[in-house]
């Protein structure tokens, strides 16, 4: 099939040490999100993943990045994406915030992001984070040799809307991946099936919805890198790096050598999510 122009397609090599930076990436989340608490703050939040990415040895990919000045982004409750740690930024009980975070190892980057309630969040803002995660895992499911990005956009949107009609955010929207942190092609929440660049074995993708309870409109704040909802209603963030192979969508990002997952695996946590959410 012919190369799509200007997007990466990787060596199985280079695919393995985006896998082993989806490992750091996932280890790195999964201790963040251990922490939060009431009463802890988002800088707190950014340190703990930091010395997860050093401790593995890799390089955060957020740090520096066109001047960010932390490893992850973390943001609450209306903050959309961007958001800068701080240590005025505490936490309270009934907040959902989402961390964001990426690495390198070898030069080759990964970057994840998931939202998570702190303690107890009511019914609808539950709901509009196990829409989000769903939303994600159909996309990821359609990531596959022969397919169009058109179909992953489709794909993300068609289950935000059965969730319960959310907010798509769209001026925000995911990435290729590999030797930077992002690169083409875009992979926007919307979109018609069929549409945009060939999916080839070898190529990576960030797929990361972003959905709202209300107006999917958005601001940027003065710090020149938070977004906000314009209507102050609450968001959520989810995302994983998928690896196109011969053998169907594999996320880097999952954490527990799920990495090394096929196509059938993607279908699975797809399904499991979609079960969580409703039993919510």
């Amino acid at each position: 099939m012919r190369r799509e122009p200007g997007i990466q397609v990787k060596t199985a090599a280079q695919l393995a040490l985006m896998a082993e930076a989806g490992e750091v990436v996932a280890s790195a989340l999964a201790a963040a999100t251990d922490a939060v608490a009431a009463g802890i703050s988002t800088a707190e939040l950014d340190a703990v993943a930091a010395a997860e990415i050093r401790a593995a040895g890799a390089t955060p990919s957020f740090l520096g990045y066109h001047g960010f000045p932390a490893t992850t982004c973390i943001c609450v409750n209306d903050e959309v994406v961007h958001g800068i740690p701080s240590p005025a930024r505490q936490l309270r009980e009934g907040d959902v915030v989402s961390i964001d975070c990426g690495a390198a190892v070898g030069g080759w980057h990964a970057d994840a992001a998931v939202t998570v309630p702190v303690g107890t969040v009511t019914p609808e803002l539950a709901a509009l984070l196990a829409a989000c995660e769903q939303a994600m895992w159909r996309g990821l499911a359609t990531a596959r040799a022969g397919a169009r990005v058109g179909d992953i956009s489709a794909a993300v949107a068609r289950a935000a809307r059965l969730a319960g009609g959310y907010g798509i955010v769209e001026d925000y929207v995911g990435h290729g991946i590999g030797s930077e942190m992002h690169m083409a092609p875009a992979v926007p929440n919307t979109g018609r099936p069929g549409r945009g660049p060939v999916l080839a074995d070898g190529m990576a993708l960030a797929v990361e919805p972003l959905l709202v309870l209300g107006s999917p409109g958005t601001s940027l704040l003065g710090d020149g890198w938070t977004v906000v909802t314009e209507d102050g209603s609450p968001a959520a963030h989810f995302e994983h790096t998928v690896a196109i192979t011969a053998a169907g969508p594999r996320v880097l990002t999952a954490g527990g050598g799920q990495g090394s997952g096929t196509g059938q695996d993607v279908l699975r946590w797809a399904r499991t999510a979609e079960e969580d959410a409703h039993a919510r």
